[in-house]
């Protein structure tokens, strides 16, 4: 296709799959899944957590990167079954939709697995491997062919990172420490797993990647980042602290930058682009945008999310996402999605009303 095929991907709260086309606002039904829990997506296919494991769903839009430029698909959208484990998943995806793997951790059986995305691309679901570990709060992050697998202390804590090739077999030497590993993402330098201590950024797609400890500054002004976000394919990353304020992690200076906030945030992403535009999420249902250079607030909206906000288990499913002309936020409660121009004080652009109400949403295509 000459441009992207930018949809949002909508599961209601019983299951019903849709799809809105946000280029020409037509909606498609994909059909059902179990009851969702949580959804992840790496910008084609959506990975939902429900009774059954994991139930994938392909969008059949995305975007390959090549690093000086872009190719966009489109294809037939399907429903493509389900991967069983014990317990709820950690569900982190790789760069690519048509190569590499996605990783699934169930915390329950400690089963560490890796999905084939070329076969995945093919409508098959197919297992690179999947081994049995200690189990605990872990995770999976796809490198190359294999990927990294958290490995427990006697606490049964998440302590250390060890490299698995695409036989589900350790890899001697690539290995690194870090205690709390929680949150991954992949960025255009490499795959970011979180430390209490900073992070780890694995490079190099070979045998024999290299994993490499970015730690906080000494004067860190808050606790660790928890969670990341950022437009898809970028080198900086956006990370929620225990203060009011925004972690930044830059991979290509290896460096943290810590972004002061006067309310603290639930969500922030980072688009990455040439202003450095940071989006947000507050307790209060707004979105805020700041610059990262500055720290400047640039735009914030009133509340929009009044019902979602007043209901915990309703913001679990809240999404803030980004590419690069808008950021988009599902309104569980409300039944709606807002688009949103961040590089024009945060302007609502359209209030979107798919058929499906966006209990969980991911924008497919990117």
């Amino acid at each position: 296709m000459a441009e992207p095929q930018l949809h949002l991907v909508a599961i209601d709260g019983t299951g019903n799959v849709g799809m809105l086309d946000l280029l020409g606002n037509r909606e498609t039904k994909l059909g059902t899944v179990a009851p969702p829990a949580a959804t992840a997506t790496d910008g084609r296919y959506v990975f939902a957590t429900t009774p059954k494991g994991v139930e994938i769903v392909d969008s059949g839009v995305w975007t390959w990167d090549h690093g000086d430029h872009f190719h966009y698909y489109r294809a037939t959208p399907a429903l493509l079954g389900s991967v069983r484990g014990g317990g709820s998943p950690v569900v982190i995806t790789g760069p690519l939709s048509t190569a590499g793997g996605t990783g699934l951790f169930f915390p329950d059986s400690g089963e560490a697995v890796l999905l084939d995305n070329a076969s995945l691309s093919r409508g098959e679901i197919r297992e690179r491997f999947r081994i049995e570990v200690t189990p605990h709060a872990g995770l999976v992050a796809p490198v190359g062919d294999g990927a990294v697998v958290t490995a427990a202390d006697a606490a049964g804590t998440p302590a250390a990172l060890q490299y698995y090739d695409a036989d589900g077999k350790p890899v001697a030497g690539v290995r690194a420490d870090c205690p709390g590993s929680h949150g991954s993402i992949v960025t255009r330098v490499g795959t970011v797993v979180g430390c209490a201590d900073g992070a780890i950024l694995i490079t190099g797609s070979g045998d024999k990647p290299v994993l490499e400890k970015v730690p906080y500054p000494e004067s860190a002004p808050a606790g660790a980042a928890v969670r990341f976000d950022s437009r898809k394919g970028r080198p900086t990353v956006a990370g929620l602290g225990e203060s009011s304020g925004v972690w930044l992690l830059s991979t290509r200076q290896r460096s943290w930058q810590w972004l002061p906030t006067q309310t603290p945030m639930v969500r922030a992403t980072a688009v990455d682009d040439s202003r450095g535009h940071v989006v947000t999420l507050d307790a209060g249902g707004r979105v805020h945008v700041y610059l990262a250079k500055t720290g400047e607030e640039v735009g914030v909206t009133e509340p929009l999310l009044p019902k979602t906000m007043s209901a915990a288990p309703s913001l679990e499913t809240v999404t803030l996402t980004v590419d690069a002309q808008r950021a988009y936020l599902n309104a569980p409660a409300e039944g709606v999605v807002y688009e949103i121009d961040f590089a024009d004080k945060a302007r609502i652009a359209r209030t979107l009303s798919p058929s499906v109400r966006p209990v969980f949403v991911a924008e497919a295509g990117r």
